[in-house]
């Protein structure tokens, strides 16, 4: 079971909502994937790129809860009055806080991601802070309010998985203590299998599933990587060795002379 901000979540997998080729594939993609949580980022949809109120009454004939995005800001300004926009078309104190800081490789900006949030924060919003792997920046997300963090995997829509291994487990184990959801850059459900493995409480994906050439499938097979993913955590996965270690015991073979 997830808890994020009280509200306790079968599912470990969160959606995102951009880019699908078609509605009914959304729709359809959001079903297979079992998914409760779906991300809608309120300035691109409200720019044009979705189909304005019809778009709206899609999200909510789903059976998921929204997390608002503000997914397109650049500086604490925008996103400041982005989650002001989205708490009142939503209904929602729940929002997941972008703010970029680099184009190429849409980094957060995370000396604005906690001015941010330590504002939002104050104002009664629930943030999930798309950040990075950074120690001290986590410090200051939690120390401004947050709940839980998003660390990146890699670039948004990079599909590389876990770039930074050493930096996630550090993390993992600096904040045993906080929910940790992978948000960000991976491409195949193996990527969220391993993040599930290293302790990461969930995982959010939207492009992997969103630019498939099946959606649906992918969304699926994304579902059934986090259970296994759940599923070998609990198990205990054996810890890797330098050197080979026989399988087979050696007492009784015969001896070579």
């Amino acid at each position: 079971m997830l808890e994020l901000y009280g509200t306790r979540l079968s599912s470990h997998l969160l959606l995102g909502t951009a880019r699908y080729p078609s509605p009914a594939l959304l729709s359809a993609a959001v079903r297979a994937s079992g998914c409760e949580v779906v991300t809608v980022a309120l300035r691109r949809e409200a720019a044009g790129e979705r189909a304005g109120q019809g778009f709206w009454s899609l999200i909510r004939e789903l059976p998921v809860q929204v997390l608002p995005n503000t997914a397109g800001c650049h500086t604490v300004k925008e996103a400041v009055t982005t989650a002001h926009m989205a708490r009142e078309v939503f209904g929602t104190r729940w929002l997941k806080l972008e703010v970029i800081g680099e184009d190429d490789t849409l980094q957060p900006d995370v000396f604005g991601l906690v001015e941010a949030a330590r504002i939002l924060c104050a104002e009664g919003f629930q943030v999930f802070p798309y950040t990075t792997e950074d120690l001290v920046v986590a410090e200051r997300l939690l120390e401004a309010g947050c709940e839980l963090l998003m660390p990146w995997g890699a670039p948004i829509g990079s599909g590389r998985g876990l770039s930074n291994l050493y930096g996630l487990k550090c993390l993992r184990a600096h904040v045993s203590h906080v929910p940790l959801i992978i948000d960000a850059g991976l491409g195949v459900p193996s990527h969220a299998a391993q993040a599930l493995e290293l302790g990461f409480d969930a995982v959010l994906v939207n492009s992997a599933v969103a630019q498939a050439k099946d959606p649906v499938q992918m969304a699926a097979a994304f579902a059934q990587a986090v259970s296994a993913g759940l599923a070998a955590r609990a198990a205990g996965p054996m810890e890797p060795r330098d050197f080979a270690a026989p399988s087979t015991p050696v007492i009784g073979t015969a001896f070579r002379g």
